[in-house]
């Protein structure tokens, strides 16, 4: 395969990451982390705002690292709030760009991915794309229903990572990933549990609302009586509920933290200092964070075995990735509940530059065709 020079931007709701790729070796990576106080003068306006002073960053991190600029073949921006699509790498259009600028479907720092990538591309005369967004939709029809016709399952998840490791398996089990059958679970904050038949994500929990197991900040799937309960007992608002939810949710509610390394040698090694103490409520313990720490991955466990009900008994493998899989205790119990079914593997983390630069080069190289997007407002 031929190898690229591809420069990956990666904005968040408080950083930004870049990356420069010489084929598959990483020239340089840098993140900043913004001061909140940076950030203030923006709160309450479009993303796009934003837009200058994270462009400046990246051009003068090129510049710092002696970058020759004009050697790079293509730009690729983290994938932000865009319609349901198919998974894959998009080129950077007029529709695609409309729609971040405008938030057609929500506002995130993520939306500034394609915009900065094309900006830079514009002015290399090169092509800027971006690949596996969060809206990625690939479900099935019938795994839509959730009982309510007004409130459909969707699908919102960490598909550029998922997608990643899918494709890492294929070394380790002689397939592409177009021809496997995998339940892949992302855990971090918050964990997406998705069923990957034939290369296509056929049905997957929604991550960003908090669906699925309860999580570092996540509540998880929530007895519904109980929730609609708290929603109309006038103790609570509605951005209360969402922070309940989502934020604030899982871990974070029982313990008053959400950094499961410190729980973890909270539970097991007793090792934390006083400060690191004043982290976790006064009335947990370790043997109540023991059970909490049995109560996610039973979960966890749990959406596991239920999505094998869509592959009739051929499952290839099951997958544990994210931050959480760096922990041999979550992924021990994990492996305790679910190995009998299928081989467990393991890919710590989620290289977000790495996946991003994959993904382009594949689809540099052929082995993927580029998508277009089109606007359903154009």
């Amino acid at each position: 395969m031929e190898k690229y020079q591809i420069l990956v931007i990666n904005p968040g709701s408080t950083s930004d990451e870049v990356a420069y790729f010489e084929g598959d070796s990483q020239i340089f990576h840098k993140i900043v982390r913004y001061d909140a106080k940076l950030l203030e003068p923006y709160e309450g306006k479009k993303i796009t705002e934003q837009f200058q002073f994270r462009r400046d960053f990246v051009l003068n991190e090129l510049n710092i690292q002696g970058v020759d600029i004009k050697k790079i073949t293509a730009v690729i921006g983290r994938g932000g709030l865009l319609k349901p699509l198919v998974s894959g790498v998009y080129e950077v259009n007029e529709d695609l760009k409309d729609d971040l600028k405008n938030e057609k479907y929500g506002s995130h720092a993520s939306n500034l991915g394609a915009l900065l990538a094309d900006s830079i591309a514009q002015e290399l005369g090169i092509k800027s794309y971006i690949a596996n967004p969060v809206t990625v939709d690939e479900m099935l029809d019938f795994t839509r229903y959730s009982g309510m016709p007004e409130n459909p399952r969707i699908s919102i998840f960490h598909c550029l990572n998922q997608k990643r490791v899918g494709h890492l398996i294929e070394q380790h089990l002689n397939k592409e990933y177009k021809d496997l059958r995998l339940i892949i679970a992302h855990m971090g904050g918050g964990i997406s549990i998705g069923a990957h038949l034939l290369g296509k994500v056929v049905d997957v929990n929604n991550a960003l609302d908090g669906e699925g197991p309860f999580s570092p900040q996540r509540a998880g799937s929530v007895p519904s009586g109980g929730l609609v309960k708290l929603c109309f007992s006038d103790k609570y608002s509605l951005s209360d509920i969402k922070l309940m939810l989502k934020g604030k949710g899982g871990m974070v509610a029982y313990t008053g933290t959400s950094d499961m390394k410190l729980l973890e040698k909270f539970a097991y090694l007793d090792t934390i200092s006083e400060e690191e103490r004043k982290s976790i409520k006064p009335d947990v313990t370790p043997d109540k964070v023991k059970s909490l720490i049995e109560g996610m991955a039973y979960q966890i466990s749990k959406d596991i075995c239920s999505l094998t009900a869509i592959f009739n008994g051929r499952l290839d493998a099951i997958v544990l990735t994210g931050g959480l899989a760096y922990s041999d205790v979550i992924v021990g119990k994990i492996k305790q509940r679910v190995s009998w079914i299928a081989p467990v593997f393991v890919f710590p983390g989620g290289d977000e530059m790495q996946a991003l630069r994959s993904a382009l080069e594949r689809a540099l190289n052929g082995q993927e065709e580029v998508k277009i997007y089109k606007s359903d407002f154009s």
